[in-house]
This record gives structure tokens, sequence and C-alpha cells, in this order.
């Protein structure tokens, strides 16, 4: 791999949707990733992503670039970013505590991504995670289509991106849960800046695993989401507890409950998804894996965020029918 080629690397050599972004920058209305080099699908691009948050241009490192890469790249975004106003970060996550400096451009005082008319708080620089996850809109989008007058339990809400979603497309109730109390207020403050109901929405601190009896005295639910991390240590280990999980679905949901089951851990394949509920809950059927986002284009698609929706059929109780 040489540098001198690297160094060339420009708006033409990043993904089509990026190179289009960026030559029409006014045109961007919602935050979305531009370029994905950690799916492995642009040979010696693999360390860089590319995020677009109102008005942040952030380039992601996630191991050293060669020696001139980043100069060359920002000196061809600068003239972009300051024609429309934006700010350009870097944020360095091979280096400890995943440093971001701003090179272009001030932050906001409030920085938010853009979903439609829906904004969600983002976290500060300091933090490794800006607060909203671009890879999970096919979940979004699914929640969005089902969640009309539907009662929706969110489990490892963080900061509450699906509860906003669904009370904004009419759910009747969402309850979010999730074990930092931190990233529960910030989902607040989420349904507080888009104007929505507060009686439509619950936030309950809780471990999960250790408090099945208070979040289902909050049901019973026609939709349950879960998005637990692959791995926190203490707390939850996908491979070890994510059947802790589906084992008590049928306590939560009605016949024709919905589930979406994700989980974003590279090592684990849906085939793991599958077998854990055809063993823990043999009554919900599978029904598909939502598509992936295009702008996240993986070489490998089982090592990309998984997304299974699974019902309980109804039963028919109509003795009229033979």
């Amino acid at each position: 791999m040489h540098s001198t080629n690297l160094a060339k690397i420009d708006l033409q050599s990043l993904h089509s949707l990026a190179r289009e972004c960026l030559k029409n920058p006014a045109q961007i209305q919602d935050s979305c990733r531009l370029f994905h080099g950690r799916g492995q699908c642009y040979p010696g691009l693999e360390f860089v992503c590319l995020d677009f948050f109102q008005p942040v241009l952030l380039i992601t490192l996630f191991a050293e670039p060669p020696n001139t890469w980043l100069a060359e790249l920002i000196a061809e975004l600068t003239p972009v970013a300051v024609k429309v106003g934006w700010t350009i970060v870097v944020q360095r996550r091979y280096l400890e505590g995943a440093p971001s400096e701003v090179v272009e451009g001030n932050m906001p005082e409030r920085w938010l991504a853009a979903r439609g008319p829906l904004r969600f708080l983002l976290n500060p620089l300091t933090q490794q995670n800006v607060g909203y996850f671009l890879d999970m809109e096919p979940g979004r989008q699914w929640l969005e289509a089902v969640a009309p007058g539907k009662r929706v339990l969110n489990l490892f809400a963080y900061t509450c991106a699906f509860s906003v979603v669904a009370v904004a497309a009419g759910a009747e109730r969402v309850v979010n849960v999730d074990m930092s109390k931190k990233a529960l207020a910030q989902g607040r403050e989420n349904h507080h800046i888009n104007g929505l109901d507060k009686q439509r929405s619950a936030f309950l601190p809780e471990q999960i695993l250790k408090s099945w009896s208070r979040i289902r005295r909050q049901g019973p639910y026609d939709i349950v989401i879960f998005d637990p991390p692959s791995f926190q240590r203490g707390s939850f280990v996908a491979s070890k507890d994510y059947a802790k999980l589906v084992r008590r679905l049928p306590e939560l949901m009605p016949e024709g409950g919905r589930v979406l089951a994700c989980l974003n851990a590279p090592e684990l394949a849906t085939d793991f998804l599958l077998e854990c509920f055809a063993e823990h809950c043999p009554t919900a059927q599978f029904v598909a894996r939502l598509a992936s986002a295009p702008e996240f284009p993986d070489a490998n698609p089982e090592q990309r965020l998984k997304l299974l929706h699974f019902e309980f059929p109804r039963v028919n109780t109509d003795e009229t029918l033979t």
C-alpha cells in the first residue's frame, strides 16, 4: 500500500452517496453516513468513515492513516465546509479515549442529528459515540410503519431514538428501559425537543435481566424491540445472555405481537439469533431479516448489524370456521 496513492483519495474516490452529497452539500437534509470504509469494500480505506450530523462533517479514523493522507483529505473538504458553514471534526478511535478535534469551523451549542422533521440530541465530542446510530435506520423505518396505535417496549433504549420515532408515528405508548439514567435523561430530552406528548412515553432505569416483574407490569406490549450491547462487562454478554431475553418474550406479548431482535456483533451470525429463538421461544415465527442500510456496505453481510423480525401468530378462535 503506497501512501502516495492514498493521499490522492478525494471526493471522486468516496462512495457515490458521499460524492453526490458533497458536490451538492445544500441538498443534505438528514444525518447520514457518507462513506463506510469499515465494511472492507474499499481496499486501503478500511480505517475511515465519514458522517454528516448537522452541521458537522465527522471523519472517524479507526487506525492511523498514512502520512499526509488526512491533511490532503481535509484540504479537499474545507472549501465545501466553508461555503456552507459546516464544521469538520476528526475523531481518532485508535487512540485511548477516542479524542476528537475540530479542524474547521465551530461546534454548535446543541449538536443534533436530523431525521426528517425529527431531531436527536448528540453527545459532546468528549464521548466516543455520538448517541445516534445511523446504521439502525432500517429498524426505525420498520417501527415507524408498524407503531401506530401500538404499545411498544424498547429494551436497551439508550437515548430512545426508537421511542421518538414510534411516538411521532402514532404509537399509543412506549416504555423505554435502560440501566443508564444519563442515557434515559437524554432520551427524555429527545422527546421534549420534538414536542411529543409526555403521557405516551415512560422511562425505566433498570438492569433489564434483573427487572422483569417491573417491566412486565407496564405491559402487555404489541411490539418489543431489544438492541443489547454485544459485550458489556458485568451487565450483558450476547453469546450467553441473549437467550435470557428471548425466553421471557411470551410473558410480555399477546398473540400477534411483533419482535425486532437486534444484534451488532460481527462474531455472531444470523443463525445465532434464529437458533436462539427456535430453542427458547419456539412459538415466535421468523418473518424476515431487515435489509441493511445501503450506505453501510460490507464485504461480509454476516458482520453487519442484524435486525430480525419475529411474530407471535394469532390463534383463530372463530368456532364458525371449519
